[in-house]
């Protein structure tokens, strides 16, 4: 499941980043952390995701790029 389609408030374990990867290290975000989304923008907007206690907003594009399992 891509982190784009994960309903909100919903723990998920990060199992695939693609093409983003080296982007989202220096975010703090690694294969294998556990994510919860926050807040979904609306009008295409961000979607504010919750990662090891801290909050980071990335864009549509990128959250596409990255897969996700429930927890």
């Amino acid at each position: 499941m891509r982190l784009l389609d994960l309903p909100l408030n919903t723990h998920a374990r990060l199992v695939s980043i693609d093409e983003v990867r080296a982007k989202l290290n220096q975010y703090g975000l690694y294969i294998g952390d556990e994510v919860r989304v926050v807040r979904v923008a609306p009008l295409g907007g961000p979607l504010l995701v919750e990662v090891n206690g801290r909050e980071i907003a990335l864009g549509r594009a990128v959250a596409e790029k990255i897969f996700v399992e429930l927890t």
